[in-house]
C-alpha cells in the first residue's frame, strides 16, 4: 500500500510539472519559393531561434539576419517576445524571407491591429514568384542554344 501511495504522489508531481512547463504560443506558417517556415511566438523572453540555433548563427549573412528579425523590430516586440522557427527547403535567402513571412503572420494573429502595419511593409503577403520551368529544345527556361551558321 505504501508503494502505491508513493507512485501516486510521483505521478501527480510529474503531471503538475508538465502542466507548469507548458507555455502558450501563437503559431503561423510562411513561405517563399520552395522554402516553408513554421513560426511560434512566445510572450515571455526575447530572441529568435531558427532550427535550434540562434538566428545570427543560422543566417550568417547580415542581410538575411535583418530580413528574418524585421517583424520583431517592426512591431517593437524585440524585448517582450521570443520566437522559435522551423524552416526547410530552397536556399538560405528564401528561408530568411519565409521566416519573416511566418513571424509576421504570427504577430498579426496575436494582435490584429498590427496586421495593417505589417502588410504596409510587405511582410504578410507571400511572394508568389517561382522559378520558371525549363522548356525542351532550350538550355534553360528561355536561353536558346547558340546559333551556328555551319
Amino acid at each position: 500500500m505504501n508503494d502505491n501511495y508513493m507512485k501516486d504522489i510521483k505521478s501527480q508531481k510529474s503531471k503538475e510539472e508538465f502542466t507548469a512547463k507548458k507555455e502558450r504560443y501563437i503559431e503561423a506558417y510562411g513561405g517563399r519559393k520552395t522554402a516553408h517556415a513554421r513560426a511560434r511566438i512566445y510572450t515571455s523572453g526575447k530572441g529568435l531561434i531558427v532550427n535550434n540555433k540562434d538566428y545570427k548563427e543560422y543566417f550568417r549573412d547580415k542581410k538575411n539576419q535583418i530580413t528574418a528579425y524585421a517583424p520583431f523590430l517592426s512591431v517593437d516586440a524585440a524585448e517582450t517576445h521570443r520566437g522559435s522557427v522551423h524552416v526547410f527547403g530552397s536556399g538560405i535567402r528564401a528561408q530568411s524571407e519565409a521566416v519573416r513571412n511566418a513571424l509576421s503572420r504570427a504577430f498579426a494573429k496575436e494582435e490584429p491591429s498590427l496586421k495593417k502595419r505589417l502588410r504596409r511593409e510587405g511582410f504578410i503577403t507571400r511572394d508568389a514568384r517561382m522559378v520558371e520551368r525549363k522548356k525542351y529544345g532550350l538550355k534553360k527556361a528561355r536561353r536558346a542554344p547558340q546559333w551556328q551558321k555551319r
